[in-house]
């Protein structure tokens, strides 16, 4: 069993409604911390991380006042969801000693970076993890396209999914405790089947990109660590 690290580079995608914890909307300070010492454990390894994080957590709550909305505009405030997501991750992944830039598609250069490709580079070879806000910057297009889009543009060898569940499976298996789970999966049985983990479109990029896509459980405390070892329950999806 090896401890060197599994990929060199890597995006993790975390969920906006995994920074809930037990509440129903809004961040638990105590699940940040948590996802906060395990990136610094794959830091510790030597990988170099970036993460996008999406506004589900955030946006559930004016989910009500958007219905009805144009889909343009609800996006948009999406987007600024995930700002301030990514601030939040930010604080608590400097608690733990991790330097952090947030960099947002839509430019707020009082509180962040605007997206510049070569810069975030830059920033992972120093180390630092740099965090993706306001998915790709144009309505239409999820937090995971974002992930899949930033991945690619980063040279990431890697885009992992952090979810509620230990990998894919058949069904949700919180709802169906018969739910087949998966160890591997190929991009088009992805597609085929219709699994809720990732849209197409992220899918498709991914694919397009050679990116291997690692489905695995970010409540496990630890778990991001040990997939970057190629240790504990996740699901590869790959080509072949």
């Amino acid at each position: 069993m090896t401890h060197s690290p599994a990929y060199r580079r890597v995006l993790l995608k975390v969920s906006g409604e995994a920074l809930m914890g037990s509440r129903d909307y809004g961040l638990d300070t105590v699940v940040c911390r948590r996802i906060a010492e395990d990136v610094q454990g794959v830091i510790a390894l030597g990988v170099q991380v970036s993460l996008v994080i999406g506004g589900g957590n955030i946006f559930r709550g004016i989910a009500g006042a958007a219905s009805g909305m144009d889909r343009a505009q609800a996006d948009y405030m999406g987007m600024l969801a995930t700002v301030m997501n990514a601030l939040a991750m930010q604080s608590a992944l400097e608690k733990v000693g991790i330097v952090t830039r947030v960099q947002s598609a839509i430019a707020m250069e009082s509180v962040c970076e605007p997206y510049i490709r070569r810069r975030a580079i830059r920033h992972m070879e120093k180390g630092r993890v740099v965090i993706f806000g306001a998915g790709t910057g144009n309505p239409f297009f999820t937090t995971d396209t974002a992930a899949a889009l930033r991945a690619a543009e980063m040279g990431c060898d890697a885009l992992l999914k952090g979810t509620q569940v230990d990998g894919v499976y058949s069904a949700d298996p919180r709802k169906n405790p018969g739910a087949e789970r998966y160890e591997t999966l190929t991009y088009l049985d992805m597609l085929a089947r219709d699994l809720a983990v990732m849209d197409a479109a992220a899918i498709s990029l991914a694919r397009e990109n050679h990116l291997p896509i690692i489905v695995f459980n970010i409540h496990e405390p630890g778990a991001f660590t040990a997939v970057m070892r190629g240790e504990g329950r996740f699901t590869k999806v790959v080509e072949h």
